[in-house]
Formats: structure tokens, C-alpha cells, sequence
């Protein structure tokens, strides 16, 4: 139920409706549970997507494990995260071809333009040290 009512309220913030009513439903969710949960979908999808596609998406991760975070965004994060991971989608890609595509980035998007103020330089270091325990350390070239 968590799930769909938080891809409507993503629906709805999205369309510049109001989500009032149906965030009232989530004011009780245990968000840490929730938090954990999610985490452990996302490494098996970040095996999928790669390196550079997960860091907006483990940003945002870890915006929602913030306390700080206000409850309508962990809401918009968790849905965006969902609707990305998840192998269902409202426009299927075998058959909406590149827009079926689109959607799931479009609603990331969304949501991480919305919350880029508060990924602190703290969370992108918590964002580097899980990328490199899932990918490996990248290391730079430093030129002499």
C-alpha cells in the first residue's frame, strides 16, 4: 500500500495537484524500516545500471535517511526510487519503446531537482564510499 500511494502522491506533486490527503495516510510509515528495505534493492539494480546512473539515485537514497528530510519529500523520494528499480512500470517499455524509458527518469528527475539542496557534502561521501564497495575504487589520473 506504501507504494502505491506514494507513486500517487508523486503523480499528483508532479501534475501541481495537491497530495494533502494522501500523505495524511503516510504520516505513521516507520521510515527506517522502509529505508533499510529499499536498500536492499537497490545494489542488485545498480549492478544493472551502473556506477555513474546510481549516484542521483543513492543521493536521494540518502536524503531520504535523513531526519532532517520533510515527510512529503522522503515520500516523493521513495516513490521516484521505487517506480526507477522496480521492473513494473505505468508505461511499459516493449510498449511505449522510448518513452516507456523516459518515465522512470523523468520522475527521478523530478524528484532530484526538487531535493539537491540537502544532499550534503556528507551524504555525497556516503555516496562515493558505498559506490566503491559495490563497483571497486575509482581512481584519477593526476598528470605530472
Amino acid at each position: 500500500m506504501l507504494i502505491i500511494i506514494s507513486i500517487l502522491i508523486l503523480a499528483c506533486v508532479m501534475k501541481g495537484k495537491d497530495a494533502g490527503r494522501l500523505l495524511g495516510r503516510l504520516k505513521a510509515v516507520d521510515w527506517h524500516s522502509e529505508v533499510s528495505k529499499l536498500m536492499d534493492k537497490l545494489r542488485p539494480y545498480a549492478i544493472k545500471v551502473g556506477r555513474a546512473s546510481m549516484r542521483p539515485i543513492l543521493q536521494s537514497y540518502y536524503v531520504l535517511s535523513s531526519n532532517d528530510t520533510p515527510l512529503l519529500d522522503k515520500v516523493l523520494i521513495y516513490a521516484a526510487i521505487v517506480y526507477t528499480v522496480s521492473p513494473l512500470s505505468l508505461l511499459p517499455a516493449t510498449v511505449y519503446k522510448l518513452l516507456g524509458i523516459l518515465d522512470e527518469g523523468i520522475a527521478m528527475l523530478f524528484v532530484y531537482k526538487r531535493i539537491k539542496s540537502r544532499i550534503t557534502p556528507e551524504i555525497n561521501v556516503r555516496v562515493e564510499d558505498t559506490l566503491n564497495d559495490w563497483f571497486g575504487v575509482e581512481y584519477e589520473m593526476v598528470e605530472d
